[in-house]
């Protein structure tokens, strides 16, 4: 790809994700005083060409906003979830130094069905 072609194409940061709730949703009020819910997602992944027991993927997410932070909270283990929002890579200052992780930023989410 050209320089050119490159500069005229946008980027875009857009996921979206239809899972499972691995675990209750957990609430925090960071050191800010931001608050956040954040939930595990378990996610499988498309029918590969080998064989063997399916795949899945275990992914983070992250609820900042009022409405959505509710709507997240009340999700419960094995319900059927779909998100969407921006992978997001957070830093923090642990006891060992700088840490970080990916994580989905959720801008909007709804329960799919119920365990």
């Amino acid at each position: 790809m050209t320089r050119d072609a490159a500069a005229a194409t946008p980027d875009d940061n857009q996921v979206r994700l239809t899972g499972t709730v691995a675990a209750v949703p957990q609430a925090r009020v960071l050191p800010s005083g931001d608050e956040v819910v954040t939930v595990r997602l378990v996610v499988r992944r498309p029918p590969s060409t080998r064989q063997g027991a399916p795949t899945v993927d275990t992914v983070d997410c992250a609820a900042w906003r009022a409405g959505v932070r509710r709507t997240v909270a009340s999700w419960a283990p094995g319900d059927t979830v779909a998100v969407e929002g921006a992978l997001r890579r957070r830093f923090w200052r642990s006891p060992s130094g700088l840490a970080s992780r990916y994580e989905v930023e959720v801008e909007r989410g709804r329960r799919l069905g119920r365990r």
